[in-house]
């Protein structure tokens, strides 16, 4: 068997365990305003109100999808004062915002 060949019968590490988490994690994001919020949250915090302004959705739906999205560990939040200012925790996210922006926003 030359090298190439054996190449090609490497199969990938993966397991069903890990697919099911990746799955319901893509499927967080797979709504208009969550992608919008990550795309905002990769250049900056943001209050609940500010990210509710831009994607144009009340105070009590923005607040539902950051807690989603928190639940998922794609993001945290920071409160100062009265303000709760929410941010990216999971880097991952620029990779695929990144990977959206170059297919649909171009």
């Amino acid at each position: 068997m030359t090298a190439a060949r054996a190449k090609l019968k490497t199969k990938p590490v993966g397991n069903p365990q890990a697919f099911a988490q990746a799955a319901e994690c893509l499927r967080t994001l797979a709504h208009p305003v969550r992608l919008r919020m990550v795309q905002l949250l990769l250049h900056g915090r943001y209050t609940v109100g500010e990210l509710a302004e831009d994607c144009d959705v009340p105070d009590n739906v923005a607040s539902e999808h950051l807690r989603l999205m928190q639940r998922c560990g794609f993001f945290t939040s920071e409160r100062e004062g009265r303000k709760v200012f929410y941010k990216v925790a999971e880097p991952h996210l620029q990779d695929i915002m990144s990977c959206i922006e170059s297919r649909f926003l171009r």
